[in-house]
């Protein structure tokens, strides 16, 4: 990349800067791109699909059980850590892909402690998930 071709300049900028001066439309903007960005990481990464059946039996388990407020509380918090994290994991993963497509040791590694980071944390959703529906579910039996 040349920083002085005007071209490879652009390429760099973010895609949500426009010439909209409205903080409104600007921060509007960015929602839009938010969310384009949960979409795609659904739509491409298989593991999103096991959190979004988790988070969907969460919630609907959640309603069943009439969960208190501090217990959805910790239940949204827990399924937002390991969503935040799919999230950066993904990012970190297409951008070391864009900057170096051929496999590099310290690029593996580097993809390897992301997806680590996010198991970590579904690690902890579950033991979130056990420690308020376990009760629960035993006491139906």
């Amino acid at each position: 990349m040349n920083k002085n071709d005007p071209s490879d300049t652009e390429k760099l900028k973010p895609h949500w800067r426009s010439a909209d001066r409205s903080p409104l439309v600007r921060i509007m903007k960015s929602f839009v791109y938010a969310g384009r960005g949960v979409v795609d990481t659904v739509r491409s990464q298989t593991n999103a699909w096991v959190h979004l059946l988790a988070t969907t039996a969460v919630v609907l388990s959640g309603l069943w059980f009439g969960l208190s407020p501090t217990e959805w509380c910790l239940a949204i918090l827990a399924m937002g850590l390991v969503w935040g994290l799919e999230g950066l994991n993904t990012a970190l993963e297409r951008l070391a892909d864009a900057l170096h497509p051929e496999e590099h040791p310290l690029i593996g590694k580097a993809k390897d402690a992301a997806s680590g980071a996010v198991l970590l944390g579904a690690i902890a959703a579950a033991a979130v998930g056990l420690i308020i529906y376990l009760p629960r579910f035993i006491a139906l039996l």
